[in-house]
């Protein structure tokens, strides 16, 4: 991992779940990182955990100016930006027909147009330094599941977007890549739902077969390794897309006790 050692990455939704990781492996391997995620104790621990290598910015994706201000100081304290991992995300289950204005706008603002404020605002960084963006996406994009449908497309819409942004990037060094994700262990986006909701998640997805499908969740750490290794790669190769999925069968957490 010499090639990423002093490099500089942003990452968004980094406090917690899949981003903390993403954030601990990529510190790990010399990078210096711009920790972006909404104000929480959680992003206040950060410097306390990673010292000087991480920059801890509060910022809601969902709002472009805080998105602009955000990867400005990046720039500014950290010098450069090599990369840009877009990891923030929400996904809430709910009936679609009783989806309420907020939990529809919540997933667009975060999912998507979040992504673009950040792509964005850094591109100009990424096109100096000739960096990457990785997008993590989603297993639901091959196989939506229920009661997560606008979560899937919104996905989807950006696996779009990476690969329009791909070829016209490319005269100028930009590389783009997608790391399709399927279920990890240990993740916070489960963290807010309902007890109605999750028990009728889990049930949908037990009877509509999508819970065996998704298999029984890889490690965080692993994801992590995949990432690693995407930015790892020489500068005449690019990844367009990486899809990482549970090797091994059985379910997803919450659904264990209903499929058993």
């Amino acid at each position: 991992m010499e090639q990423l050692a002093g490099k500089v990455a942003v990452i968004s939704g980094a406090s917690k779940g899949m981003g903390r990781h993403f954030t601990r492996a990529l510190t790990g391997a010399g990078m210096r990182v711009a920790a972006l995620a909404r104000p929480s104790p959680q992003l206040d621990s950060m410097s306390a955990e990673f010292g000087p290598a991480v920059l801890p910015i509060a910022c809601d994706v969902a709002d472009p100016d805080q998105v602009n201000a955000a990867i400005a100081q990046a720039a500014a304290q950290l010098g450069r930006i090599d990369v840009l991992v877009n990891n923030a995300a929400v996904f809430e289950p709910f009936a679609f027909d009783q989806g309420s204005d907020a939990v529809i706008r919540r997933h667009i603002d975060i999912n998507l147009t979040g992504l673009c404020w950040l792509t964005r605002a850094a591109i100009p960084h990424l096109k100096a330094s000739q960096g990457q963006v990785v997008n993590i996406t989603s297993e639901s994009v091959r196989m939506p599941f229920p009661m997560l449908a606008l979560y899937a497309a919104t996905k989807a819409a950006v696996e779009t977007l990476s690969e329009g942004l791909r070829a016209e990037l490319r005269d100028d060094g930009v590389r783009i890549s997608v790391l399709r994700s399927g279920s990890v262990s240990g993740g916070s986006g489960g963290e807010g739902w309902s007890d109605a909701a999750k028990a009728a998640f889990y049930q949908k997805i037990v009877q509509t077969g999508h819970a065996a499908m998704s298999g029984s969740p890889a490690s965080p750490e692993s994801m992590a390794e995949a990432l690693l290794a995407i930015l790892s790669l020489p500068r005449d190769v690019s990844v367009d897309l990486v899809e990482l999925r549970a090797a091994q069968a059985g379910v997803p957490e919450g659904a264990r006790a209903i499929a058993q």
